[in-house]
């Protein structure tokens, strides 16, 4: 991948941008924060040639959420499920919704 291609990915909500030192630096946390959620599998972020953890921005709105709830006294382990378990959720809603879209044809009285 050349530097323009780099640089072309940055608006990439999946693109590994960001080093530990500097994900922790934004969200206002530690790099010991980020390697907890790590192990607690709420994300997993990619390693560069040289091994160190690389993050997208993706997973920082991940960890934000995860941080709000420890910052209010949930537990890592509880957050990182409870941020999995919001996430499914939200997913489950899309579909449905998704579904209820192609499945109610246009001007039926239960269209809405």
């Amino acid at each position: 991948m050349t530097a323009d291609d780099s640089f072309g990915r940055l608006d990439d909500d999946d693109y590994p941008a960001y080093t530990m030192g500097r994900a922790a630096e934004m969200l206002n946390t530690t790099q010991g924060f980020l390697r907890a959620i790590g192990e607690a599998r709420l994300i997993t972020p990619l390693r560069s040639a040289g091994g160190h953890r690389r993050y997208s921005r993706y997973q920082l709105r991940i960890a934000a959420r995860a941080r709000e709830l420890v910052d209010a006294g949930t537990p890592v382990e509880a957050a990182c499920r409870i941020v999995i378990l919001e996430d499914q959720l939200e997913e489950a809603r899309r579909i449905n919704a998704e579904y209820h879209r192609i499945a109610k044809p246009a001007g039926s009285p239960l269209a809405g």
